[in-house]
């Protein structure tokens, strides 16, 4: 009887594309894929480590399921394997751990164990341990998956790790300098996403805009991917100071670039910015937004911001919130700041109280609500293209999707409407429940 193998995934688009790259690789070894829940022989955990709440769901998830399922190989890799494998070593139960080079080559770490040479060895040995040193971190990987939830989206990994040296972040420790696979590379994954069915692709990696290759910027990317027959191209987020004039005139003219920036800030305030060792100002942050929207009218603007920064005076929150209201911005990721080992920031001093930073994060995500309700409601008459989605409630028979400016819609379900983008226009209001539409064609 075939092995089995189980999946599961933490962190950001990136880690999910690469996690569809090992079960490829697993199940073209014959595996059978399970999900994440169902027993099975081999599971495999690719972790994050952003913040220290990352880190303990990881060693919560690694309990549960050798508590569940004693009897399965248990293998760790991602961020949190790279940074700190003898940690999760120490688990009881865990086999196998394997760094960010690593995980690209799983099937020969577990060659063994395909072979039935092996078992589960948790409790009679120690754990094998592969992690390559951080010089040693040059390998790039693939990555290609499906939006698991809907099904239309396919995200197209095209760059990894990262060369800044922000004061509170430890990618760089768990991924390495930036690297950019090919653009022939790119340009073949996304002609088998076109084949695969999907209409949209959406570019990630940990640093997309630092794509180069061999003289290739994110934009010649951006032009050969327009070529190509694929209907939407999204970015998954993008740093304000490699978000160029060419990006944003291109986004502007085209008929497949979706009108729709993810644009990390951090903080609103200068010093705070300094402090984090930001590539760019609060002014130039405030610049960029207004030239998007000068030339985008509809565009959607996402925020990424941290909280509690040391440091963090009420003044100086207060900077970042006053900011942030007065941006044309539609909706913001606010996380709790997370001191990192081996970070500048976590030898600062001035740390912000628990309390305080709950508080302020509260006050976030309704300022973030009132954003995204204000600009889902201005946005009432306009006619957009949406992208539906598989129909999730047959009771209701109403079918979601995506405008390509990050508006989510709704309306009556119709044959043929799955996995196809339409023409439309919205109608009803609802807060910041799916808007209602009406599909012109």
């Amino acid at each position: 009887m075939a092995k089995t193998v189980s999946i599961h995934t933490l962190g950001c688009k990136l880690n999910y594309s690469e996690s569809s790259t090992i079960a490829k690789q697993l199940v073209n070894k014959g595996l059978d894929l399970k999900r994440y829940g169902e027993k099975s022989d081999i599971f495999v955990l690719n972790t994050c480590t952003v913040t220290a709440s990352a880190d303990k769901e990881c060693r919560q998830i690694i309990r549960s399921v050798i508590r569940n399922n004693p009897d399965t190989f248990v293998v760790v890799t991602g961020c949190y394997a790279q940074l700190k494998p003898e940690e999760i070593a120490s688990i009881s139960g865990v086999d196998l751990v394997i760094g960010s080079n690593e995980k690209f080559r799983i099937t020969d770490y577990l060659q063994d164990v395909l072979e039935g040479n092996l078992s589960c060895a948790g409790q009679e040995s120690k754990p094998g341990i592969y992690v390559s040193p951080l010089n040693e971190l040059t390998v790039l990987g693939e990555g290609l998956t499906e939006d698991t939830d809907a099904r239309t989206r396919a995200f197209l990994k095209i760059q990894d790790g990262c060369d800044y040296t922000c004061s509170y972040c430890t990618i760089p420790l768990a991924r390495g300098g930036s690297r950019s696979l090919p653009v022939t590379k790119v340009i073949e994954n996304a002609k088998k996403i076109v084949a695969d069915g999907y209409k949209e692709i959406v570019l990630t990696g940990v640093n997309v805009g630092d794509y180069e290759y061999e003289g290739n910027k994110l934009i010649d990317v951006l032009y050969k991917l327009e070529q190509t027959d694929i209907e939407r191209i999204r970015i998954s987020s993008i740093e304000p100071n490699l978000l160029t004039d060419e990006i944003i005139d291109l986004t502007s003219g085209s008929e497949k670039m979706c009108n729709h920036f993810h644009i990390p800030l951090q903080s609103g305030d200068p010093e705070i910015l300094k402090l984090m060792q930001r590539r760019y100002r609060r002014e130039a942050y405030e610049e960029l937004i207004y030239k998007i929207k000068d030339k985008i009218k509809d565009c959607g603007i996402g925020v990424d911001l941290i909280v509690g920064f040391p440091g963090e005076t009420d003044e100086r929150f207060e900077n970042t919130y006053n900011f942030l209201s007065s941006l044309p911005v539609t909706y913001l990721h606010s996380f709790s700041y997370s001191e990192r080992d081996n970070t500048k920031s976590s030898k600062m001093e001035n740390k912000v109280p628990v309390r305080a930073i709950k508080e302020r994060s509260r006050i976030l995500r309704n300022l973030s609500l009132r954003k995204k309700s204000d600009f889902w409601s201005g946005s009432i008459g306009t006619e957009h293209k949406v992208l539906f989605e598989t129909l999730r409630n047959e009771s209701t028979m109403q079918i979601e999707g995506w405008t390509e400016n990050y508006i989510r819609v709704k309306t009556g379900y119709k044959d043929g409407i799955e996995n196809s983008i339409k023409n439309v226009k919205l109608t009803v209001p609802d807060g910041v429940k799916p808007v209602e539409c009406e599909i012109i064609s």
